[in-house]
């Protein structure tokens, strides 16, 4: 890392901190998550890589291993690690030795899912709990454990933490909170009338067991901490004074280090949306709860909940409400936060805009080299041989080309056909709760602007203006229109949401609103529109709404387009638009029975994908050197494209003009050409 500026060396996010025997470097951690890079279980090269990124960016400290299962009956249910026997060891020592390197500390969250995991898992064993029940989001009925498996998965903790300790990790920590400890501590899951159950003590019995076996197993310079809620919110189960209770239980017990806190519940799929934020809330939704409950204990604290701004993660160090600032989605987006504090550029670091694409995905949605760490740089390094570079198309996709082939050095020229950049995206940001996406081009507009980036707006290229550019390398990002159905017949009856969104106002009466692509923009824009004031059906091929859209971002839209008093008429193909007299007739498919099914409307909208713009790139074919066509070997692999023969340009295409997809295609896209341009 460089010198710190004068100003880094008082930010409070850059002060170390004394956890226990371990010295961390600052007040910036990544929390254990699942992100599903593990491999049989193990946390293999591109695990490793993904964490070393933070590593080698700054950042204090690296949690990983979100899950990670300590039994054979604890299943591998959403790409968990194993702990469970002593092949982890190796990976574990390698695992630490990459991340060591660069300073950071590193650490693994152990636990024993209970009634959270599912049958049906890897090794197909019944899942136990201390009393039977059935968690709601993974739909296991449970065994009640018997003493004697109590005492085997007490064992297994101990001997998962001796595997952290000979692995060389800094230390580990339990998660609680609707897994198997914290099933113990809830009066409804928990309803044994023997010494685990029935009082607060009785039921605290199994986690400060747990505790006391790890504790036994390795040495007291090796840090563990509890990951736990303040409360539940809503709905919950276990009050939150015996939540209280129950830290003020594991604090005096002597076992622990840290407490990791977090608010709200995980069984349900609102629940867990809510545990696990997007921008669908606000920034930072669970610290005014976890900084009431942190004055009633002094061990340090940690907490992450959507912390994704440097201005909010200060604040929460600064005035004590906790010790640690957990940004673990914030470094998916930019792994290299604290290096960029430490140089006084913090404005150069591109924002979280909490879409949730890395818990569905496991990839960011603007930050393509997220797991792809063996192909993709995360710091672009400059080329020895610079070219001239055009762009056409100021979407994401293009964007992202002209911002990585200007830090490489080459010279780059974007044409834009709109007043500002963004394409598509400033559409897509008009929708409820999708409005912080446009920080992806706010952010890279900056970029442009620091690296000298020649743009012009309001210019509607054609071959001539890319001509006088001189252009070694044409790159069309010109993205694309509403598909408007036109194999179904009367589909020119209906309006595309793209337009109703750039009309800014409601149509008036019944409105049908067919979402023929399942994707966020469709169950976005249909609540959106009724939340608006319109009268709305919604109607889809697919079995439910939002049949794209990620398990974190899905259960808040659903319950927006309920309380919008929107319909819903899942299962239906859209076959024929018909008008009758002054309003529309709609023949829809029932995609399992055949059955015709007719509904009336004063106005159809609909959501169908896009096609590509790509006249101007299919007029460019015929003068590139290339024939318009990337090597697929080099693409993927974000090697350099074969060096052409002959005079002129090599011409390349990107997101949406070449096929609807995404924004996070359209960037990856852009990376992958770029890269090594």
């Amino acid at each position: 890392m460089s010198t710190p500026t004068r100003l880094a060396i008082t930010d409070p996010l850059l002060q170390p901190f004394q956890l226990a025997h371990l010295t961390l470097r600052n007040r910036i951690m990544s929390t254990s998550h699942a992100i599903g890079f593990g491999e049989d279980g193990m946390p293999t090269g591109r695990y490793q890589r993904y964490h070393e990124a933070k590593a080698a960016g700054g950042i204090g400290l690296t949690m990983f291993g979100g899950s990670t299962n300590v039994s054979r009956d604890s299943a591998n249910t959403f790409g968990q690690l194993s702990a469970s026997d002593d092949r982890i060891i190796p990976y574990f020592q390698e695992f630490a030795g990459r991340v060591h390197k660069h300073g950071a500390a590193l650490m693994c969250q152990l636990t024993h899912l209970g009634g959270r995991s599912q049958w049906r898992g890897d090794n197909w064993l019944p899942t136990i709990s201390p009393s039977r029940f059935r968690e709601p989001l993974h739909r296991g009925f449970t065994k009640e454990m018997q003493v004697e498996d109590i005492v085997r998965v007490v064992s297994d903790f101990g001997q998962a933490a001796r595997r952290c300790y000979e692995g060389g990790l800094d230390g580990c920590e339990l998660h609680i909170a609707g897994h198997l400890i914290g099933q113990f501590w809830s009066p409804t899951t928990n309803q044994r009338t023997d010494d685990f159950g029935g009082s607060l003590e009785n039921r605290a019995r199994f986690g400060l067991m747990v505790l006391e076996e790890i504790r036994r197993l390795v040495p007291q310079s090796f840090v563990v901490g509890v990951r736990m809620v303040v409360g539940e919110g809503d709905s919950g189960t276990m009050p939150d004074e015996e939540y209280l209770a129950m830290a003020k239980i594991l604090e005096c017990s002597g076992l622990i280090d840290f407490f990791n806190f977090t608010y709200g519940r995980i069984d349900t799929e609102v629940g867990l949306a809510r545990y696990m934020p997007g921008m669908s809330l606000g920034l930072a939704p669970q610290l005014r709860p976890v900084t009431n409950f942190r004055r009633n204990v002094s061990l340090p604290v940690f907490h992450a909940a959507r912390i994704n701004d440097m201005a909010t993660a200060r604040y929460a160090v600064s005035e004590g409400h906790v010790d640690l600032i957990g940004m673990t989605r914030a470094h998916i987006a930019d792994p290299n936060i604290v290096r960029k504090l430490s140089e006084g550029v913090e404005e150069t670091i591109r924002p979280c805009v909490g879409a949730t694409y890395c818990s569905w995905h496991g990839s960011c949605i603007h930050n393509p080299a997220i797991g792809r760490e063996d192909v993709l740089p995360h710091m672009i390094e400059k080329t020895d041989a610079p070219k001239k570079v055009t762009v056409v198309g100021a979407g994401p996709g293009g964007l992202e080309a002209a911002r990585i082939a200007a830090e490489r050095g080459n010279t780059v020229t974007l044409f834009e056909a709109a007043s500002r950049a963004g394409g598509q995206l400033l559409l897509a940001a008009k929708l409820d709760m999708r409005r912080d996406l446009i920080g992806i081009i706010d952010w890279r507009v900056s970029e442009l602007e620091r690296l000298g980036v020649t743009v012009h707006y309001n210019a509607f290229a054609e071959a001539q203006e890319i001509a006088d550019t001189k252009p070694d390398t044409v790159i069309i990002a010109t993205g694309g229109v509403p598909d408007r159905m036109q194999d179904i017949p009367g589909a020119e009856l209906g309006t595309p949401l793209w337009e109703v969104l750039e009309a800014r106002s409601p149509p008036d009466g019944d409105v049908i609103f067919y979402d023929g692509t399942g994707t966020t923009a469709g169950l976005n824009g249909a609540h959106t529109l009724a939340t608006a004031g319109a009268s709305l059906t919604y109607v889809t091929p697919d079995n439910t709404a939002g049949a794209e859209v990620s398990y974190i971002e899905r259960p808040l839209q659903m319950r927006a387009f309920y309380k919008s008093g929107a319909s819903l008429h899942p299962d239906l193909t859209l076959r024929r638009v018909a008008r009758a007299e002054n309003r529309l007739r709609l023949s829809f498919e029932n995609s399992y029975s055949g059955e015709t099914i007719e509904m009336s409307c004063d106005t159809l909208i609909y959501e169908h994908g896009t096609l590509p713009v790509d006249e101007l790139y299919l007029e460019l074919v015929g003068a590139a050197r290339n024939c318009g066509l990337p090597d697929l070997t080099a693409w993927t692999s974000a090697q350099p494209q074969p060096k052409s023969d002959g005079e002129g340009f090599d011409l390349y295409r990107l997101g949406d003009a070449t096929s609807s997809r995404d924004i996070h295609a359209a960037i990856l896209d852009a990376a992958r050409l770029c890269t090594r341009l």
